[in-house]
């Protein structure tokens, strides 16, 4: 859009984890190719290592990642139930029935329960590398496996007013930043820092976020680094209970991201998330 190729663009992205799951990280450590593993050997770690590498460094207990998860369970089925997802979700036929609701939304999470489950990621050949590790993350502070998909449209100014289109928000600024590989999913936080530079706004002028939970580590030390309010982050619920499918996550936040904005009354929104390897993102818009 912003080279003039493209007068209308759909954006979109879809996965399909229980079909295609992506699990090299989790099965061995050789996941990177030769040529990586040749820049850092000591070894670069699986996603969820890193995860709680994340937990170690910013001091997150179990209780504070359990509570988190229990709580992005608890938003979507408030929101669900009061109608917030109605404009941004499309029934699915499968078969004889009819999809309309988030499957792995559980609104009975608590703590309690999530207190039950085991480490999802320790392993002896990690224990021993990372001492630091006190083994927090599991599959219930963790996003599950989820199949879905999502879309945006985007025009230019000029063409939404030729097509009779009315805009619902404008794309402010963005930015990609790289951060350190191992630690690789805390590239959201220099992205938020580099996206509300460009922008010439503050974290004070920010309305809501939407800030991927990949993991509940990742979001409690983003907004450790931020200092970001979190009853404005994820407002309607994240990834632990919605879901990651990966493909489609990027369009899935922007579009709760807006309507979080339209449902509060909100002017900027931020949208940030990691995509491993130490590589982020981040895009602020401005309801319209």
């Amino acid at each position: 859009m912003l080279a003039g190729a493209y007068d209308v663009v759909i954006a979109s992205g879809i996965e399909s984890m229980s079909h295609v799951p992506i699990g090299s990280q989790r099965d061995g450590r050789d996941f990177i190719g030769t040529q990586v593993a040749a820049r850092y050997p000591d070894g670069l770690v699986p996603q969820g290592i890193s995860a709680e590498l994340i937990a170690a460094r910013w001091g997150l207990t179990r209780e504070q990642l359990d509570m988190f998860a229990a709580t992005s369970h608890q938003r979507p089925a408030a929101a669900w139930a009061d109608g917030r997802f109605d404009r941004d979700v499309v029934p699915l036929k499968v078969g004889a029935d009819e999809v309309r609701l988030d499957e792995s939304v559980r609104p009975s999470t608590t703590v309690d329960v999530l207190a039950g489950l085991k480490p999802a990621f320790y392993d002896d050949y990690w224990a021993e590398r990372f001492p630091q590790i006190g083994w927090h993350v599991t599959a219930g502070n963790s996003s599950p496996i989820n199949d879905g998909a999502a879309a945006v449209l985007i025009t230019s100014s000029e063409t939404a007013q030729r097509l009779g289109l009315k805009p619902r928000a404008r794309l402010h600024s963005f930015a990609v930043v790289g951060d350190d590989p191992l630690l690789m999913l805390t590239g959201v936080f220099p992205a938020t820092a580099k996206v509300l530079d460009r922008a010439g706004l503050t974290l004070g002028d920010i309305d809501a976020f939407e800030v991927n939970e990949a993991f509940a580590s990742v979001v409690l030390a983003w907004q450790a680094e931020t200092g970001a309010d979190l009853a404005k982050v994820n407002v309607n619920g994240g990834a632990t209970a919605i879901g990651h499918p990966l493909g489609a996550s990027g369009a899935r936040l922007m579009t709760t991201l807006l309507s979080v904005l339209e449902q509060t009354g909100g002017r900027y929104g931020l949208q940030t998330m990691c995509e491993a390897g130490g590589l982020a993102n981040a895009t602020i818009i401005e309801r319209l």
